[in-house]
C-alpha cells in the first residue's frame, strides 16, 4: 500500500503541528513533494510548511480540489464551517476524496452531514486520533472507519499514519475513539506531569533543579524504552524492580494508599468524556 500512497495526491486542510509532523514523515519516506498540497490561513505557518518543499495555499478549495486523500487537521470548533466550504467546492467533482479527520471529538455523523453535497453524495471518512510524539516519528494513533470505507482505503490511511506512528490501532466502535483520546491522545501530558512532579520532589529533598531534571527525564525515557523493547508485561517489569521491603515497594505502597489507580482511571475517563462532550456540543452548533 506504500506504492498506492506514493501515487496518491494528498491534501491537508490546516498546517499546524500535527499536519506538519505527518508531512515531514511522508517526505522522509520519499513521498513526492509535488503530490502534497496544504492549505493554511496563517502566513507564518504556511511559510514554515512551504519550506519543506510541498505546495501551499490559503485556499481550502484549492488544496482539496484534486486530492485523492484529504486530511482535516483543523480545530474542532472550526470543522463545521470548513467542511461546509469544502462540500460547496466539490459540486463539479465526479469522485470525492477519502477524508481523514484528526479533529478531536467530531463524529462521523457530523462529518457526513457537514460534507454532504447538494446531490446527496458524501465522501468516505476515517476518524483518527494521533498524539504529539508523532512530531518525533514516535506516535500512537487510533483509527475508526465508516462502514462504506474499503480495505484499500484503510490500508492507504494506515500507510499515511505509519509515517509518524509506531502504533496504529483500528477500533470497531466509534465511541472507542474517545477512549483512545483519553489513553494515548492525551496520554503524553500524563507522563510530562509525572516527570514534572518527580523533578519537584527531588528538588524538595535537596537535589538541584538541573540534577533532578536530568535524572527524571532519563528515568522516564529509559523506562519507556524498557516497556517497548521488553517482552515482559508492564506489571512484570514493575515486579522485577520491586524488592520485598525495599525502597521501590515503599514508594508503590504510598501510591496505592493515595489512590493512584483510581486517579489514573478518573483522568483517562475525564479526557474520554470531554472528547464525547465536545463532539455532542459541536454537533448541535
Amino acid at each position: 500500500m506504500a506504492s498506492q500512497l506514493e501515487k496518491s495526491k494528498l491534501g491537508f486542510i490546516g498546517g499546524g503541528n500535527m499536519a506538519g509532523a505527518i508531512i515531514g514523515g511522508l517526505v522522509a519516506k520519499g513521498i513526492n513533494k509535488q503530490n502534497i498540497i496544504v492549505s493554511e490561513p496563517w502566513e507564518v505557518n504556511r511559510d514554515k510548511i512551504k519550506a519543506t518543499g510541498v505546495h501551499t495555499t490559503a485556499s481550502n478549495a484549492e488544496a482539496s480540489q484534486d486530492a485523492d486523500l484529504l486530511v482535516l487537521a483543523v480545530k474542532p470548533q472550526v470543522t463545521k464551517g470548513v467542511c461546509q466550504e469544502l462540500a460547496g467546492a466539490w459540486t463539479g467533482r465526479t469522485s470525492l476524496p477519502l477524508i481523514v479527520s484528526i479533529a478531536a471529538g467530531i463524529t462521523l455523523a457530523s462529518l457526513k452531514e457537514w460534507l454532504k453535497l447538494t446531490d446527496g453524495r458524501t465522501p468516505h471518512i476515517i476518524r483518527v486520533m494521533p498524539n504529539t510524539p508523532a512530531l518525533l516519528g514516535e506516535g500512537a494513533s487510533g483509527l475508526y472507519a465508516s462502514d462504506d470505507v474499503s480495505q484499500e482505503e484503510k490500508d492507504l490511511t494506515a500507510a499515511l499514519l505509519g509515517s509518524v506512528s509506531k502504533v496504529t490501532e483500528w477500533v470497531d466502535r466509534e465511541k472507542l475513539i474517545d477512549v483512545v483520546t483519553g489513553l494515548s491522545g492525551s496520554g503524553p501530558a500524563y507522563f510530562f506531569a509525572m516527570v514534572e512532579h518527580l523533578i519537584e520532589s527531588g528538588i524538595s529533598l535537596g537535589l538541584s533543579r538541573e540534577q533532578a531534571t536530568r535524572l527524571a527525564k532519563q528515568t522516564c525515557f529509559g523506562a519507556g524504552k524498557m516497556l517497548v523493547e521488553s517482552s515482559d508485561e508492564p506489571a512484570q517489569l514493575r515486579i522485577n524492580v520491586t524488592s520485598p521491603k525495599g525502597t521501590t515497594e515503599a514508594a508503590l505502597k504510598s501510591f496505592d494508599a493515595s489512590g493512584f489507580k483510581e486517579t489514573v482511571n478518573k483522568a483517562v475517563k475525564a479526557a474520554a468524556d470531554r472528547g464525547k462532550e465536545l463532539g455532542e456540543t459541536l454537533a448541535q452548533s
